[in-house]
């Protein structure tokens, strides 16, 4: 069947997948997000059903004040005697810590951390040992793709860290994952950095240790020549085999706004491309090195369209999720209605305000929900990237009574675009976007209009995409007939 990229659309950086028991397995970075790391399941590696998060306990990961795009970096999943395993940074606390379960459908461990610094890191299993895998600098004070032995139960070194690659000569080396194929180590990572550079390139060993020999045909995967073209920044990606025997990797990837608009706010996505060693064990992917929109995959299945989303068919513990530290007492959720208990913080602070989203998927869309303000305060929807760019629309009560607001805010400057009186406390609030920008309205009134671009990781910078929220800020509000 012919399956169109990307393979998950929104928000899901840094993809690593594995497979167990019939099914594949993949985890994306959540960075400031709570609960941290998506997991995905999938028969196909096509059609990706998320199932929940890995770090679902504020004890498990250390999101309070953290930066934007601070957090959870980089997970990799890997499936060793009957146990999962991910493992990731911290980057804001500088702590590369793995957990484990028996039941990928129930609770992880606590972490456990490994004491080798650096980022991206990875497991590699064989014959009862573990090899812990990592970017940074070794024991010695050499930089680049740096591996160790653990104990996998206490996460204990058991050999020094040594630096086994250094790269292919791109910046920014990343994402190192080693596979035996045929006898052979092959140690495949991310150079070029997460932009418009990113690019997959490999090494090949004959011992774990070294020496890893570059691969005369990398990168064996980039979009960064391939212009004009909507898909750029394929790099960061992990490989696996099929149930038919066939290669693929799994990478992350970023479709800009238009063709001649290199702006990209959706995030980095992830595109699934075809791989296959040649006779001499040389490892090609993609259409001559690049990601296509679309490719041929065996198998008798149709590919699964994004459904409408509200309240009704969507799991507040697995579809939605909050800004760092978690304050449940602050939700009343309902297959009807969500409930938001606002404080004092609002969108603006690197903080918690009362805030629950989801990713936007698309470019095109269309969000309209019924907000009703129960008091003071303010309570809406955003287009949220980060605390500097973000576009609001709300119902906001004071002392002259109750208004339908718009702000845009970008680069720290916050701007009231519009307001509109209300009747009541209680109205519609819709936004109709595409690739260009947002159209704001309150029931039938057009407040604004704000530029897509400037909701972009070239403007706003950081790791994340967009994300549609529903928030309230000192006061509750209630929200009914979601659609988005």
């Amino acid at each position: 069947m012919i399956y169109k990229n990307p393979v998950l659309k929104g928000f899901c950086p840094d993809p690593s997948v594995c497979f167990a028991n019939g099914k594949y397995y993949l985890v994306t970075s959540t960075f400031q997000y709570f609960p941290g790391v998506a997991l995905f399941e999938s028969d196909n590696l096509v059609n990706w059903k998320q199932i929940g998060y890995v770090l679902t306990r504020p004890e498990q990961v250390m999101l309070d004040k953290i930066p934007a795009s601070g957090g959870v970096f980089a997970p990799t999943i890997r499936y060793n005697n009957g146990r999962f395993y991910m493992v990731t940074t911290n980057d804001t606390t500088h702590r590369n810590f793995y957990v484990y379960t028996d039941d990928i459908y129930g609770e992880w461990s606590d972490p456990i951390e490994v004491d080798q610094g650096g980022i991206d890191p990875s497991l590699y299993f064989e014959d009862g040992r573990t090899f812990f895998i990592s970017n940074g600098q070794d024991d010695y004070g050499e930089s680049g793709v740096v591996q160790c032995e653990i104990d996998i139960a206490t996460g204990k070194k058991l050999s020094h860290s040594k630096s086994i690659w250094k790269g292919s000569g791109g910046r920014y080396l990343e994402s190192p994952h080693v596979y035996k194929i045929n006898g052979r180590y092959y140690l495949m990572a991310a150079e070029g950095g997460t932009e418009y550079g990113h690019m997959i390139t490999y090494a090949v060993s004959d011992d774990i240790w070294g020496e890893y020999v570059t691969g005369d045909n990398n990168p064996i995967l980039t979009n960064r020549n391939k212009a004009p073209y909507i898909i750029q920044g394929i790099g960061h990606g992990d490989l696996i085999q099929d149930k038919n025997g066939d290669w693929h990797i799994l990478s992350l990837g970023f479709r800009q706004m238009a063709i001649w608009m290199p702006f990209h706010s959706l995030g980095r996505e992830v595109f699934l491309s075809p791989a296959h060693f040649d006779e001499n064990g040389r490892l090609f992917a993609g259409l001559d090195g690049t990601t296509d929109a679309q490719y041929e995959i065996k198998g008798d299945f149709v590919q699964n369209e994004l459904p409408v989303f509200t309240f009704g068919n969507t799991d507040p513990s697995v579809d939605w999720c909050y800004l760092r530290k978690y304050h449940p007492e602050n939700y009343k959720l309902s297959a009807d209605k969500y409930e938001l208990c606002g404080t004092d913080l609002t969108l603006d602070d690197a903080d918690s305000p009362t805030f629950i989203a989801m990713r936007q998927r698309d470019f095109d869309m269309e969000l309209c929900v019924n907000v009703n303000l129960c008091g003071n305060g303010e309570g809406g929807v955003t287009m949220y990237m980060c605390e500097n760019e973000h576009y609001d629309i709300a119902l906001k009560k004071t002392a002259d009574g109750t208004f339908a607001i718009l702000k845009l805010n970008i680069g720290g400057i916050k701007h009231r675009q519009n307001e509109l009186p209300i009747g009541g406390d209680s109205a519609k609030l819709t936004i109709k976007a595409d690739n260009y920008g947002y159209s704001f309205f309150c029931g039938e009134v057009q407040l604004g209009y704000g530029s897509t671009k400037y909701l972009s990781s070239e403007v706003a910078e950081g790791f994340t995409g967009v994300m549609t929220g529903l928030y309230a800020a000192r006061g509750t509000a209630e929200f009914t007939g979601f659609e988005c």
